[in-house]
């Protein structure tokens, strides 16, 4: 496997003409818009990285993009690969120690998420403090390559304090509140029962959403710290009453992209 990622970061530097990114960001549903912005871009589809999978989600542009953003050099996974695609957890997050093969020190995971916890609105942003693993799979399954992370890392410390309290100073700066707590991780691509929203909410979930734990597992697998940040774009099952639709959270996604891009151009900056 390490080999293969060795391979792939190859490819990816010469594309890149040897520019060097800082920070990666996964650009999660309806949230991809902010690599549009990138300054003196270089475009990559994932089906042209040796061993990359292809993004077959709605609206997931499935390329990555390098560029200048906030005086930063950032590369940008424009859409990013689910387990309800049908594709393992080694697959989904095989390009975040790729990322760290290029360069990259920092990377920042985003998503679009249900929310939990009765005191959220949609439209508000939640940085994942922690998560919980619900879908019982783990990118670290087989064999360990120690080249790449040990055969049993810590979890305590995905995404370090002092990235936190850096989302919040970036919040404040641009003039947003910022929510903390904790993701639930899912399986999909069915939406979760309102009995499963009250079992999530009893066991101490804030927002559930279908990506982001296995690209965090392996982060801290690899020793990238991780910045994760999720816009809620609905209420989760049996908070409203209200039946759930992709259109409800593309809509919302849509109404939070310019403060979402906003915020991340601050964090950005302040990294």
């Amino acid at each position: 496997m390490y080999e293969k990622m060795r391979e792939s970061a190859a490819f990816l530097s010469r594309a890149f003409g040897g520019r060097i990114p800082s920070v990666a960001l996964v650009l999660g549903s309806g949230l991809g818009p902010l690599a549009d912005e990138l300054k003196d871009p270089v475009t990559v589809p994932f089906g042209e990285v040796p061993y990359f999978c292809r993004s077959t989600a709605p609206d997931h542009a499935g390329r990555l993009v390098l560029g200048e953003l906030s005086g930063k050099t950032v590369l940008c996974m424009q859409g990013r690969l689910h387990g309800y695609e049908g594709y393992t957890p080694a697959e989904v997050s095989y390009p975040i120690p790729v990322f760290k093969l290029l360069g990259v020190k920092t990377v920042i995971l985003t998503n679009a998420a249900g929310g939990i916890n009765l005191d959220f609105s949609a439209g508000d942003f939640m940085v994942i403090d922690d998560h919980i693993n619900f879908t019982g799979k783990s990118p670290l399954t087989g064999p360990n390559d120690d080249r790449v992370g040990p055969r049993f890392n810590d979890m305590c410390h995905v995404s370090p304090k002092d990235l936190c309290v850096l989302a919040d100073q970036a919040a404040k700066n641009c003039g947003l509140s910022l929510r903390h707590g904790v993701y639930v991780g899912v399986n999909g691509p069915q939406y979760e029962t309102a009995a499963e929203i009250r079992m999530f909410r009893t066991m101490g979930g804030d927002a559930v959403g279908m990506s982001t734990v296995f690209e965090s597992i392996a982060a801290a697998h690899c020793g990238l710290p991780v910045l994760a940040v999720s816009m809620i774009t609905n209420m989760a099952a049996g908070v409203t009453g209200n039946a759930l639709s992709d259109e409800e959270v593309k809509e919302m996604a849509a109404k939070g992209g310019e403060r979402f891009q906003t915020l991340m151009r601050e964090i950005v900056a302040l990294l």
